[in-house]
């Protein structure tokens, strides 16, 4: 993500259209080993994780030489304001996707609960089909075939994330007008703050996994329960880190002075990924752990 023009105040009054890039397809081979590699991993074998890993520093070491690119080209001022137009209208879109990537998982999680559960607890399935099927949630399958495992409340750390989550949105905030109004170093200091706070966020995740695995034995293979609350709450950190790296960058480049209180996209794209995080994990902290 990049200005629509530099911080020098070069503009381009044309439409910049990059030379033809190795980036796409090199990109795609780190992302089809990640499959490939997760795939295998979750089935057992035991390369899957180191294919991986493999995976994501690909991609990222790709994604470092392809922003680089990017933001060479603005710095150098070979964008304007028509492809700051683009720029919006490729973020709002690619946000727009990640509202509906998330509306499948909410949509499965409504459809376990409150559509297919009732209908298999209904007096025909549960006398000929699962007589000992009890309907309610989170259930453990016909005849007891999950094992036993503890339900994950909203007491002590999703709560503590929803204080986190939340705070980091105030001071990105306070960060945006700061530079809005040209104090870059308030601007620094409070969008730093946020990348800790979304780091503390993903700190205590990591903690909560832990404890819902060893103590309460609940894992992604606990029915529908586990599946939907660790694909929903899994995802979502995995967007959050991205997230957070996302910021990290935009720190970076701040620090550098590549933004102007008129011109900075970067920041702007960045801001409205991480409140879109934010507007999720409400969702995911209302009918996740506590309906």
């Amino acid at each position: 993500m990049s200005a629509s023009h530099s911080a020098s105040g070069k503009e381009a009054p044309y439409y910049y259209v990059p030379a033809p890039s190795m980036h796409p397809a090199t990109a795609s081979l780190g992302l089809l080993a990640f499959g490939l590699g997760m795939a295998m991993w979750v089935n057992g074998v035991s390369a899957g994780h180191w294919i991986v890993l493999f995976g994501v520093l690909w991609l990222l070491f790709v994604l470092y030489r392809w922003f680089g690119d990017a933001f060479a080209e603005s710095e150098g001022g070979l964008y304007g304001k028509r492809i700051d137009t683009s720029f919006r209208w490729s973020m709002s879109w690619f946000i727009f996707s990640e509202v509906m990537f998330f509306a499948a998982f909410f949509g499965a999680l409504f459809y376990a609960r409150a559509v297919t559960t009732p209908w298999l607890g209904d007096l025909d399935h549960r006398i000929v089909l699962w007589p000992n099927f009890a309907a309610t949630w989170p259930n453990f399958g016909p005849a007891g075939t999950v094992e036993q495992f503890g339900t994950m409340g909203p007491f002590w750390i999703p709560t503590i994330n929803t204080a986190l989550l939340l705070s980091s949105g105030v001071t990105l905030t306070i960060s945006h007008h700061a530079l809005r109004a040209n104090h870059r170093g308030q601007s620094i200091f409070w969008l730093a703050a946020t990348i800790v706070l979304g780091a503390t966020f993903m700190v205590c995740q990591a903690l909560e996994y832990h404890h819902a695995y060893t103590e309460l034995n609940l894992k992604l293979s606990s029915g529908a329960y586990g599946s939907t609350f660790f694909m929903l709450t899994g995802f979502h950190g995995f967007h959050v880190t991205m997230g957070a790296i996302m910021l990290t960058v935009v720190l970076v480049r701040l620090i550098r002075g590549h933004f102007t209180p008129d011109h900075h996209f970067g920041f702007e794209g960045a801001a409205w990924y991480w409140h879109f995080v934010d507007v999720v994990w409400l969702g995911l902290y209302l009918f996740v752990y506590w309906f």
